[in-house]
């Protein structure tokens, strides 16, 4: 089966009221949350092939701190249309990958994330900071074929208070 991890970024940081929205960091928690995550994917079996994550520093470094939780070395490729990215920008991100890759992540930003995980399964979720929706497509699916009408079963939510 094939899987699509849609993560929105861990919780950030408004200390610094001078910070333009994309150059926010991580607060203290979603630096706690965002590794903590990776290693609950990696006790599941779960970790993705690669990584596609919003240039937003907050999602970022949700990506690298989740790669360090797993304990693995997972590729990270950044996207700019990932940042407040509508369904669309989702698609044109992910539909660029063949089928050499068996599960890939996103990592995001809300509202979008919802609404694309709601778009594909069809099942409305909240997704709090840190929070992963994992969903499946048939094994013969390809990302090339990922469109708006493209459908996936929602197979589980990880949320931080919910699994850490």
């Amino acid at each position: 089966m094939k899987q699509l991890l849609i993560m929105r970024h861990a919780k950030s940081s408004w200390k610094d009221e001078s910070l333009a929205d994309h150059d926010r960091p991580l607060n203290p928690r979603g630096k706690d949350n965002a590794p903590r995550m990776g290693q609950y994917v990696a006790q599941h079996e779960c970790l993705p092939d690669l990584i596609l994550s919003s240039t937003a520093k907050r999602a970022l470094q949700t990506a690298r701190l989740f790669v360090e939780g797993c304990g693995g070395e997972i590729e990270i490729q950044t996207a700019r249309q990932l940042y407040h990215a509508g369904p669309d920008d989702y698609l044109e991100a992910v539909s660029t990958y063949g089928d050499q890759y068996s599960r890939l992540m996103v990592v995001s930003h809300n509202p979008g994330s919802e609404v694309w995980t709601w778009q594909l399964s069809g099942q409305y979720e909240t997704l709090p900071t840190a929070a992963i929706a994992v969903l499946g497509f048939d094994p013969e699916f390809q990302w090339t074929q990922l469109n708006d009408h493209s459908t996936a079963e929602l197979l589980d939510v990880w949320r931080p208070r919910e699994v850490l």
